[in-house]
């Protein structure tokens, strides 16, 4: 049987501690990361073409671009990148402030490492 390659992701978080917190458990799920603490430094990422991305995490409130502007310029630059929202507010708050979209894939915070290992393997499973 074929070995599934070790997936990588992006992590876009302002706040250093949760980024760290993320990167950090990401790496015990056995994945490969790389962490941007903006969406200018996730773009550079992502403009990269040497750089395997498979999913990018990224917090909706962020300072400077918001989420929704990242994630339509990171799929111009990687159509069907797959990303996974963060956010401390609820999925309700967030849709009616028109900073998601309602169908998006999104997780609250605070995050476990069992939601963010679920979560992500329902996303990066689904076609």
């Amino acid at each position: 049987m074929p070995q599934r390659a070790v997936s990588q992701f992006l992590v876009v978080e302002d706040d250093f501690l949760l980024r760290s917190y993320m990167v950090e458990t990401l790496r015990d799920l056995g994945y490969h990361v790389i962490a941007a603490a903006d969406a200018t430094g996730a773009l550079g990422f992502l403009d990269h073409p040497a750089i395997r991305i498979d999913m990018m995490l990224t917090d909706v409130v962020m300072r400077g671009m918001n989420c929704r502007e990242l994630a339509e310029q990171a799929r111009k630059l990687r159509p069907g990148l797959k990303i996974l929202f963060m956010t401390g507010y609820s999925r309700n708050a967030v849709v009616h402030q028109g900073r998601v979209d309602k169908d998006v894939d999104l997780l609250q915070k605070p995050i476990t490492q069992a939601q963010l290992s679920t979560r992500i393997r329902e996303v990066l499973d689904r076609r």
